[in-house]
């Protein structure tokens, strides 16, 4: 099954980023688990892995490999991954244009949500070879 999913400029940096400083041997790959959960409907954290899990398919983003587990592949389906680098929030965002609205904001909070179908994942959810990156 071939995914149709977008990674912008800013989140295909990142990535390259993470996988250039992670001191694994060239070609290694970033590693995408996306689960369902959380407001906006995502949860996520990603690995630098030297290879492919079990499982895994791999997405070619402008010579970059992208490791993807089967939800992973069914979760972006459609979706756009951008990275957001601002005072209140750094990490991987997700913006799946066919999701509704968040439904757990308060009447107080709404006006500061983030639109519908976003989600981000923090910097400190990154694990290299699946220990917990230093910062």
């Amino acid at each position: 099954m071939s995914i149709e999913m977008t990674v912008t400029p800013a989140a295909e940096r990142f990535m390259k980023r993470m996988v250039r400083f992670s001191g694994l041997p060239e070609g290694s790959g970033f590693r995408l688990v996306v689960s369902a959960g959380g407001c906006s409907g995502y949860n996520s954290e990603f690995t630098v892995e030297a290879q492919p899990q079990a499982g895994d398919q791999t997405v070619l983003v402008q010579g970059l490999k992208v490791f993807l587990p089967a939800e992973s592949r069914l979760m972006l389906q459609g979706v756009t991954v951008d990275f957001a680098d601002t005072p209140t929030q750094s990490g991987l965002t997700f913006f799946n244009p066919n999701a509704g609205p968040c439904g757990c904001s308060s009447s107080s909070d709404a006006a500061s949500s983030k639109p519908p179908g976003v989600a981000s994942v923090a910097l400190g959810s990154i694990k290299v070879g699946g220990r917990p990156h230093a910062h």
